[in-house]
């Protein structure tokens, strides 16, 4: 038998659900298989995550162009992966990230050497003739010890948009719900749908404007988050469920957005928070509210406020390190070591390879800490991380509102997984 090899590579400059250039990759193997990848960009980026190459030129997409990446993938990058066994994926992500020599991937750019990572992947499931969720399970089995096997994410709809994601007031960037009183992908999706579209008719009532934002949720002009979330309450129960029992709400602050010198600013509400008070208003919402999950509660850098809002909150709210982890397997070790977060929010871009990406979620996995797939602001048609979901039986998925296709493709993608392959669903007292 002739043995498989990549035989070529080719990329794209496309562009990003915002209308930015991005990165796709496709690889071809010898026996003609081949697949093809998108890469997504994120609008408020941590520090700590791994570069993305932008041509930096004013005179194309006022500098956002992307043929620099695309140049290094026909060129270097190929080189370096022409004739490798596309089934061993960690030798080539391995490969990548040794001749780009850097830390953070400046070098080629993670946009670049995760184009690749990803089409690869994809490829060696075709090949196989597999569902890629399967292939990914195959490789991840040799990663982790948790010995887990492929199941449903429950849902993370981010239904109302501020911060960065959205031209309003509101300071924080996203307000989620999480449908976790169901049995099925297919229950759980629907209960958000008929709360997102409730919360639609609420704001055409109030003469609220009902366009969305990055993440397909609505961004009315609001100021605060109170009001945010008494809008999301009300249409929970316009919508016939019962919120802290058959869905909860999640809010990602992405409070290193609105960290100034030391003190966290909420420019709508006019107000200046030191950590402790940031910490002490949290657990006022919590307390007032069912909210089971906060993501990025506090700056990427304030370690020993993580530890008192861990300390504070950890124990009964799912707080989630996103700017804090980057994905990064360094910054995930930390955070354990230093019991800082009790969830790591996974997002392939900040990392740069699907290889570290897997070494992320086993990490987290493996010390207790839930891992949650997520997309980014800009995102693509490509589906891929609907079936990493899967595939490392993370248990849950942020991937927007149900609206916009490059957000609804990644539900649809799991909505026809579990029907055609009845992949259990996550159960609720095993997510929180």
């Amino acid at each position: 038998m002739t043995k498989l090899t990549i035989k070529d590579v080719l990329a794209f400059e496309v562009l990003d659900s915002r209308g930015n250039p991005t990165v796709a990759a496709e690889v071809i193997l010898s026996d003609n298989s081949s697949s093809l990848a998108y890469v997504p960009s994120g609008a408020s980026t941590g520090k700590y995550e791994a570069l993305e190459l932008r041509d930096q030129d004013k005179s194309r997409f006022q500098g956002k162009g992307v043929l620099k990446a695309v140049n290094f993938i026909n060129n270097e990058i190929k080189e370096l992966v022409i004739g490798l066994d596309p089934l061993d994926q960690k030798a080539i992500d391995g490969n990548l990230c040794k001749a780009d020599g850097t830390d953070t991937k400046k070098a080629f750019g993670a946009n670049s050497i995760l184009a690749l990572s990803i089409a690869n992947l994809r490829a060696s499931a075709a090949c196989k003739s597999i569902p890629l969720y399967k292939h990914i399970h195959s490789l991840y089995k040799d990663v982790s010890k948790t010995n887990r096997t492929p199941t449903l994410p429950v849902p993370m709809l981010n239904i109302l948009n501020g911060g960065a994601h959205a031209d309003n007031s509101i300071d924080f960037q996203e307000f989620m719900i999480q449908p976790l009183g169901f049995n099925t992908f297919k229950s759980a999706l629907r209960c958000g749908v008929e709360i997102f579209h409730e919360l639609k008719n609420l704001l055409k009532n109030k003469n609220f404007n009902t366009s969305v934002g990055d993440e397909g949720g609505f961004s009315p002009q609001l100021k605060t988050a109170e009001e945010a979330i008494e809008l999301i309450l009300e249409a929970i129960k316009t919508s016939g469920y019962k919120a802290g029992k058959d869905v909860f709400l999640c809010l990602d602050p992405a409070s290193s957005e609105f960290f100034q010198e030391g003190k966290y600013f909420f420019e709508g509400e006019d107000k200046l928070l030191d950590t402790e008070e940031m910490i002490s208003y949290l657990k006022t919402l919590t307390s007032k509210y069912p909210i089971n999950s906060i993501e990025d509660g506090l700056h990427e850098d304030d370690w020993e406020g993580w530890k008192s809002l861990t300390k504070s909150l950890g124990s009964d709210v799912q707080l989630i390190g996103d700017d804090l982890f980057a994905t990064n397997p360094k910054r995930i070790r930390r955070g354990i070591e230093e019991k800082v977060a009790n969830s790591v929010l996974i997002k392939m871009n900040q990392i740069g390879t699907i290889s570290e990406t897997m070494e992320a979620v086993s990490i987290s996995q493996e010390n207790g800490y839930k891992a949650v797939i997520s997309h980014r602001s800009g995102e693509t048609e490509d589906t891929s991380i609907s079936d990493l979901a899967i595939g490392l039986a993370a248990g849950q998925i942020k991937t927007g509102a149900p609206s916009r296709t490059d957000r609804v493709s990644k539900y649809n993608r799991l909505l026809i997984l579990e029907q055609k392959f009845k992949i259990p669903f996550i159960k609720e007292n095993e997510v929180i």
